[in-house]
């Protein structure tokens, strides 16, 4: 971020979000990062000033801020993610079933809701479409991790 802003961070680094939050609306920290979802609410309270998205899309819990590309910072993206993985050699019709059942177990709308309520968006991929968007994951957090280990 501070290459492509040509800004330079001083890096705070805090134990979770609760703390950098109070920073942050304290006025200890001038900038901070977490998860679109957790910190709405605060924005359109009018405690927080959000500068953008840090996720290829806009986020459907502050739709009306841009994202980071769309202010002109193309390579800056960043969201959260989780998956479910297992050992290598698991029967292919067995990953297929274990797909099939994750996919709609993410429709049910008392998961949908759940989510919903912790500010955390659903994009469900499987197969080839993860293994994808991990890889390429990794290689920007490997980047990212040498910076930040130059930067201590």
């Amino acid at each position: 971020m501070e290459e492509a802003a040509k800004v330079k961070f001083r890096i705070v680094h805090f134990h979770g979000a609760a703390p950098m939050l109070t920073a942050a609306l304290g006025g200890q920290v001038d900038v901070a990062f977490d998860n679109a979802g957790s910190v709405a609410p605060r924005i359109k309270g009018g405690e927080l000033v959000c500068l953008g998205v840090m996720d290829p899309e806009r986020s459907k819990f502050i739709p009306n801020i841009p994202t980071l590309k769309e202010l002109g910072f193309p390579t800056i993206v960043s969201s959260s993610t989780r998956g479910i993985m297992g050992p290598k050699g698991i029967p292919e019709t067995i990953v297929k079933k274990i797909q099939a059942v994750f996919l709609e177990v993410m429709k049910d709308p008392g998961h949908v809701e759940k989510m919903e309520k912790a500010g955390l968006a659903i994009k469900p991929l499987v197969g080839q479409e993860y293994a994808k968007y991990y890889l390429g994951l990794h290689e920007r957090c490997k980047q990212l991790v040498e910076a930040a280990r130059k930067a201590q």
